[in-house]
């Protein structure tokens, strides 16, 4: 991995990079190669909702989501507590996961934790 002071916009071709953000409409359905992927672009102690998609609509670039919805249930729970917005570190797990086993499933049920109110439909009685 390199590190650089240098912002993303510098670095890669508008064109090239996908910013992630659970308020995109727009699904990852796939990891292309050719793209950069931003993930934590704008990391905020508190969740302010339409926050990081407008931050990467004002710099023109695309945007996709994780595929939650998709695959994933809402699980009860006492607090009724249901949440897409994931850390850094959760959404690296499941792209990581997702790139070497080609599995939305598996990636989501590796870096989403029960604690985010959704389980993979086949644990969702665990």
């Amino acid at each position: 991995m390199d590190t650089t002071p240098q912002s993303y916009l510098d670095l890669f071709p508008l064109e090239a990079i996908v910013y992630l953000t659970p308020d995109s409409e727009n699904v990852l359905e796939d990891i292309d190669p050719s793209k950069v992927y931003v993930l934590g672009g704008l990391v905020d102690e508190s969740i302010h909702k339409q926050l990081t998609l407008r931050r990467a609509q004002e710099q023109r670039l695309q945007t996709a989501r994780l595929p939650i919805r998709e695959y994933m249930v809402k699980a009860p729970n006492a607090r009724n507590y249901h949440s897409e917005t994931l850390a850094i570190n959760q959404v690296f797990d499941v792209l990581s996961t997702y790139y070497e086993t080609r599995s939305w499933p598996a990636a989501l049920r590796a870096g989403v934790s029960s604690g985010k109110g959704y389980v993979i439909p086949d644990t969702a009685e665990q």
